[in-house]
């Protein structure tokens, strides 16, 4: 069965980073869970923390595997939430359309759950069910945002933290992190022509291909040179510690915006004492008010029917993929008796014929086809066990 693992809404943002799950924490847990669970997808951002499964066990021992495997703190278990079935389907297409996000409708979720799928794909994570609804979920957010505009109406953490630079007359910006939430940090900031510097601090350097002249690619070594004379930093790196430390500041100087767009957050806490600094982190900037959030919540309203097409959709593949073996074996079955019949045949003929052979073996056709579409209908419509024990009568 399908389940789900998050966290539950409005947890505060000291209890989320608890939860918060980067790469070397997410391989170690997956080396340990591999041969428990059979599929397995983690999704870890900055406003959430979830892993969809596959499995077969309970929820007190779902619970016990999970919090050993990512070595979360069992002091916090009653901020977490299980769901299952088509309660974990729901949710995830929700997430992936937007609806629960902080900043609701905002992109960047569709492109982080790409990438959790994509990881578990190339790590052979997700085989059967999680492999179909993955591809269902992604394709469904991508048409979800298509057909209703809502690229016309920009709602992110991202462009908000860029466009409050942009009222505050920035020119220089800081960017930390080159990540998904940080490509699209950078695409907003070039965008803007007043943008006069744009520095993108990396570990590795040459992971970065931007020609544009205003951006400089720095690495964590060299950020110090620059970061006094910045007039807005946005930090969105996936680091386990802080990444603007206070000793990087000075404390006396220009007015120095910052967005921590991280979790865990990337700015030291002892920086939001000191008065030079504006700092906003995750949760500050979710409730800054945005002109187009009702027009955009009535469009996101008016195609959830989209949603419901694809989970749907998924339903359906999953109830024809558990009657999958008795097709199989009416397919099966059909073949073993035309052969038998044409055998009969031959022997009390005493002659091999093309035309009796064809017109067997299309009469199995007819009645295995019409058997296995009278059992896909009844599937659908949830009766497929009343109509499994007529055909196993007849078939098998």
């Amino acid at each position: 069965m399908i389940g789900l693992i998050g966290i539950k809404k409005d947890t505060p943002l000291e209890i989320r980073e608890k939860f918060s799950v980067n790469p070397k924490k997410r391989d170690k847990a997956i080396n340990y869970l591999r041969d428990e669970i059979e599929e397995i997808v983690v999704l870890s951002t900055c406003n959430r923390t979830e892993i969809y499964f596959n499995h077969f066990l309970d929820d007190k021992e779902i619970l016990k595997k999970f919090f050993e495997a990512f070595d979360f703190d069992k002091k916090y278990i009653d901020y977490v939430f299980i769901s299952k079935g088509e309660k974990a389907i729901e949710h995830l297409f929700r997430v992936i359309c937007g609806f629960h996000s902080k900043i609701l409708g905002e992109d960047q979720i569709l492109g982080q759950i790409k990438e959790a799928y994509s990881f578990s794909l190339e790590n052979k994570l997700v085989k059967n069910k999680l492999l179909r609804l993955f591809q269902e979920a992604v394709t469904c957010g991508k048409r979800f945002r298509k057909e209703a505009n809502l690229y016309k109406i920009p709602v992110s953490s991202a462009s908000i933290s860029v466009n409050k630079i942009i009222e505050e007359d920035g020119k220089k910006v800081m960017v930390l992190g080159y990540g998904s939430v940080g490509k699209l940090v950078v695409k907003n900031l070039i965008s803007h022509r007043s943008i006069e510097e744009i520095y993108i601090v990396v570990r590795d350097k040459s992971k970065v291909d931007i020609s544009d002249y205003r951006v400089k690619v720095l690495d964590f070594r060299e950020k110090n040179i620059f970061i006094n004379s910045m007039d807005g930093i946005i930090s969105c790196t996936s680091a386990p510690h802080t990444v603007i430390r206070k000793e990087d500041l000075e404390k006396v100087g220009k007015k120095i915006n910052i967005y921590d767009l991280a979790l865990p957050r990337d700015v030291d806490l002892e920086l939001y004492k000191i008065d030079r600094f504006k700092i906003l982190n995750i949760d500050d900037i979710s409730k800054i008010d945005d002109e187009n959030k009702h027009l955009r919540k009535e469009r996101m309203e008016s195609y959830k029917w989209i949603i419901d097409k694809y989970i749907l959709e998924y339903k359906e593949w999953e109830k024809l993929r558990d009657i999958s073996p008795y097709i199989n074996k009416i397919r099966e079955n059909k073949l073993n008796e035309v052969s038998k019949r044409y055998d009969t045949y031959k022997k009390k003929s005493n002659e091999e014929n093309k035309i009796v052979e064809k017109m067997i073996e299309s009469m199995g056709n007819f009645y295995s086809n019409k058997a296995i579409k009278v059992l896909k209908e009844e599937a659908l419509k949830g009766r497929e066990e009343e109509c499994l024990e007529i055909l196993k009568k007849i078939f098998f």
